[in-house]
């Protein structure tokens, strides 16, 4: 029997981490890079993913990132993360990132915000089962439907592809048994 439970609170297993940016982690423009941004924002979802689900997890996807301000060299910036949506063994984490001054006391600013799919794995690479989500505020049920819209868009935008691809490949054949005709 599995140790894994069948359902966990959204609660137990959210994660903040808080990071202080440096000169060497910004971009021409004198800003922090986005790049770090996202490899902090990846790394927080992770630890958010495989808490979540028992073990390792994957990304699978970065469905949406924004960025609102630039981040400054000094700025403290806060990640918060949780899972926003579980299916069989994929989980939607969403992180929200606001940023303070170091040397100052002031209200956070809301940075971004983004929206990433990890899978679940085991220990031979292969998708296992992830304990549902379950959402104990008003906010996150919020979150959850959110998470479906995103979900059903990821789908439709994949299938849309598909036909597309089929389609060429339909035209390409026709073309080419015109031409041998």
């Amino acid at each position: 029997m599995s140790s894994i439970p069948a359902s966990r609170p959204t609660s137990v297993t959210r994660l903040s981490l808080s990071h202080i940016t440096a000169q060497n982690e910004t971009n021409l423009l004198g800003t922090v890079h986005g790049g770090v941004i996202m490899t902090l924002v990846d790394s927080v979802a992770g630890v958010v993913a495989a808490r979540h689900s028992g073990g390792p997890a994957v990304t699978a996807s970065m469905d949406e990132m924004t960025f609102l301000v630039p981040v400054r060299v000094g700025d403290v910036v806060h990640f918060t993360s949780q899972v926003n949506w579980t299916g069989r063994s994929s989980m939607e984490v969403g992180v929200r990132i606001t940023a303070d001054r170091w040397d100052a006391v002031g209200p956070e600013v809301h940075v971004a915000s983004a929206y990433l799919v990890f899978v679940a794995v085991d220990a031979d690479g292969k998708p296992r089962e992830v304990p549902q989500v379950v959402p104990e505020t008003d906010e996150e049920q919020r979150r959850m439907r959110e998470a479906e819209i995103r979900r059903s868009h990821r789908l439709a935008k994949r299938q849309a592809i598909i036909a597309s691809r089929e389609q060429d490949q339909a035209q390409a054949q026709a073309a080419g048994d015109e031409a041998a005709g």
